[in-house]
């Protein structure tokens, strides 16, 4: 997707961030950051692949699309299992012919210590935040060396820079998947593929809910204030994110805007870390 610097100039700005034309596919899109950038991508022209475990989600979020006029495929994916994350992209080019954005969003978390951590734990959170990532990056490249260019953005967290007790796993496997990142940055970039990480901080998503909610999804609101006043506090910016803001920062790396840009740790995180 190289574009000629008098293109964009004379292009104007919103045409460098469109992305008419394109297919974006989107794990972890049935609800949160992944539902964001889903229904972000497609706002900018791409017809969008909607990756998860949850189908119902996915049909909501595709409705959500189609009702704007744009175009949505619902996959259910279970992203560690590589043959199926391979089904999902060999369905990206049977609808729409390309695979021109890749963005490895889905992940869960388990909260123990080191200590407490079972084996169990470990391996469920590493097969989905780093298997599930790689098995996206693997079958993405593939296609996207072949057909001479694309963009692929994974989905990191503010926790792979600050280490914090109980979420063990879930910060190993997120530091892992920014080395995965620069690692395939490089074997590809010859090809015109670009990857990069975007690393969130603390945002409003059923994962940061799970302190407050109870298992009938009732929400307990003084501690849900708590939280969100201690974690704004604790912000230069003085508030925490929305999905939508993790969503514009992958829109900028899946477009022309971020031609020049792989390799790297984007990380809108209200400033709460400056690596």
């Amino acid at each position: 997707m190289d574009v000629d610097s008098g293109v964009l100039m004379s292009s104007g700005i919103e045409s460098v961030f469109s992305l008419d034309g394109r297919t974006a596919v989107v794990t972890g899109a049935a609800s949160g950051i992944g539902r964001a950038v889903a229904k972000t991508l497609a706002e900018a022209g791409a017809g969008v692949v909607l990756a998860d475990v949850d189908l119902a989600g996915l049909e909501h979020v595709r409705n959500e699309i189609d009702s704007s006029g744009r175009s949505a495929l619902c996959v259910e994916v279970d992203v560690s299992s590589r043959s199926e994350v391979e089904k999902l992209v060999a369905a990206a080019l049977d609808r729409f012919g390309s695979v021109d954005v890749m963005a490895n969003v889905a992940g869960i978390i388990r909260n123990a210590s080191v200590i407490e951590t079972t084996e169990e734990e470990l391996d469920a959170v590493l097969a989905v935040n780093l298997k599930g990532v790689f098995f996206g990056c693997q079958a993405a490249a593939r296609v996207m060396v072949e057909q001479g260019g694309g963009s692929i953005i994974n989905v990191a967290s503010a926790g792979m820079d600050m280490p914090a007790p109980g979420i063990v796993s879930y910060a190993m496997s997120k530091a892992a998947v920014a080395m995965l990142t620069r690692t395939l940055a490089v074997e590809v970039g010859g090809s015109n593929v670009r990857v990069n990480t975007v690393a969130p901080g603390f945002t409003d998503t059923s994962m940061t809910r799970r302190h407050f909610t109870d298992a009938g999804g009732k929400v307990d609101e003084d501690a849900r204030d708590r939280l969100w006043n201690e974690r704004a506090s604790g912000a230069p910016l003085g508030r925490i994110g929305e999905p939508e803001d993790i969503a514009w920062a992958i829109l900028y790396l899946a477009s022309d805007a971020a031609r020049f840009v792989t390799g790297q740790v984007l990380r809108p995180n209200g400033g709460v870390v400056m690596p």
